[in-house]
């Protein structure tokens, strides 16, 4: 079992390092946010693909082709989370090394998207000072760990629930 989560996991979350730091480098010259989500979490969803495949993998190779349940979420959820921190690592690396002033760009960006859909100055002001609440918290390592592992976890979590689903066998 130890080797197909390892396998996977670490396929998956090179996946999404590698996609991450490609979205970076383009992010880090335009700094226009503009479908940043959206490629992002279609980046996070091909990654997470692999938690499907090794859980397949594991119930062909390894459990002669019969997995409940809870033996299949156990393998894809351990893919999942090796997978997340993964990408915890990579956005650690990308944000100090390659976009040590994101939030600054981001939060920019931001307000600048509301001035152009006709927010008034009052709502403009309001949604700044979050921001600048959430780029203070933001600052703290533990709360940017905790706050990156999050963004790709629920995705994987229902990969791995659906995958669970699909693949047991008895």
């Amino acid at each position: 079992m130890k080797k197909t989560i390892l396998t996977y996991g670490l396929i998956s979350g090179a996946i999404s390092s590698l996609l991450m730091l490609g979205t970076a480098l383009y992010y880090k010259n335009s700094m226009e946010f503009d479908n940043g989500e959206i490629i992002g979490y279609a980046g996070i969803l091909l990654s997470m693909l692999l938690v499907y495949f090794g859980t397949k993998a594991y119930r062909d190779n390894t459990a002669s082709g019969t997995l409940s349940f809870g033996e299949a979420f156990k393998v894809a959820i351990l893919i999942t989370v090796i997978s997340c921190v993964f990408y915890v690592v990579a956005w650690l690396i990308i944000y100090h090394t390659l976009m040590p002033d994101f939030m600054d760009k981001f939060i920019e960006n931001s307000l600048a998207q509301m001035k152009s859909s006709g927010a008034t100055e009052e709502q403009i002001q309001q949604q700044a000072a979050q921001m600048e609440q959430y780029k203070t918290m933001y600052q703290n390592p533990l709360f940017r760990v905790a706050i990156t592992f999050l963004e790709p976890f629920p995705m994987g979590l229902l990969v791995s629930l659906v995958s669970s689903l699909v693949l047991r066998r008895k």
